[in-house]
């Protein structure tokens, strides 16, 4: 097990993956299991099949899921880089409660492309308990995290968003009122940029020149006109028709050079407060962005 200390420290993922404790709740994975030249058991990340039933064993062994299953192509996000986010967000909504991390149904959280993996929603409401509302443009999608949901017996609400230029209108109600949004947008611009973004990690990693997306992924999970700072802008825009109902607006930002441009985009939507938040994870450094429209004194949970 390789160890990740850089992951955030309530992540149970820190300590590498227990591939023993993998297999026992789902053997399938064995066959995919391999010796690394240290001699420690691991998979071929760049086998999507092995990359999926190593997402649905740590579900399963972690998360306490029963069934996890999404459809062909469609993105299997890592978890353990997923749950850092959940985690940073209860670090987030704990300066508004004393610093003490809040737990329970009564935290309201918006998944803004929930996908069919449905990663944020299972993994935060078995962390903290929250009560979770997932939004996709995508039918597939949703009806993959309907069916997740019902095999597992979990109650979240789940929302179409029928136009694909809307990021909150059309899916927040006069009488939602959420504790957080969350986002992984996406990141490409077009299918061209993110088969030569794959070919150009396989590359940095000397594992060949393959396009393949060993995480899969669908047309509006990994890519969208204008491309991850198109989509963060008309976030920010749309968020100001709902500064009342959400206490705090976040979205992951995978390029650090899209920071300045938002942040000027931030101060022209006259939000209260603005912050990154750095999360570290091995060799990469990943962040999201986090605003507010209310004053400090108005945050409390």
């Amino acid at each position: 097990m390789d160890v990740k200390l850089m992951l955030h420290p309530r992540n149970q993922h820190r300590e590498g993956y227990d591939f023993e404790r993998l297999i026992v709740k789902s053997p399938e994975l064995e066959a995919f299991m391999t010796r690394n030249p240290r001699g420690q058991m691991t998979i071929n990340f760049q086998d999507v099949d092995a990359v999926r039933l190593l997402n649905r064993a740590l579900l399963m062994t972690h998360y306490e899921l029963d069934f996890w299953e999404i459809p062909a192509s469609y993105l299997c996000p890592p978890i353990p880089g997923r749950v850092d986010y959940i985690h940073y967000l209860a670090d987030l909504l704990a300066e508004s409660n004393d610093q003490e991390i809040p737990h329970g149904s009564g935290i309201k959280a918006l998944d803004i492309g929930t996908g069919a993996s449905l990663v944020y929603p299972l993994t935060g409401q078995h962390e903290y308990g929250w009560d979770f509302t997932g939004v996709d443009i995508d039918p597939v999608s949703l009806k993959s995290a309907r069916q997740i949901c019902e095999r597992n017996g979990l109650n979240m609400k789940l929302r179409r968003q029928n136009n694909p230029e809307d990021i909150f209108e059309g899916v927040i109600g006069s009488d939602d009122r959420f504790h957080l949004t969350l986002c992984n947008p996406p990141f490409h611009a077009s299918l061209a940029q993110a088969e030569e973004g794959t070919r150009r990690k396989w590359r940095n990693l000397g594992k060949g020149n393959s396009a393949e997306l060993n995480f899969g992924g669908r047309n509006a999970e990994l890519w969208c006109p204008g491309g991850e700072i198109s989509f963060i802008a008309r976030m920010v825009e749309q968020s100001m028709n709902f500064a009342g109902q959400c206490l705090w607006f976040t979205c992951l930002v995978s390029r650090k050079d899209n920071l300045k441009p938002l942040s000027r985009l931030l101060k022209k939507a006259k939000v209260v407060e603005f912050k990154v938040v750095e999360m570290a994870q091995g060799q990469k450094t990943s962040r999201f962005i986090a605003w507010t429209y209310y004053p400090e004194r108005q945050r409390s949970l």
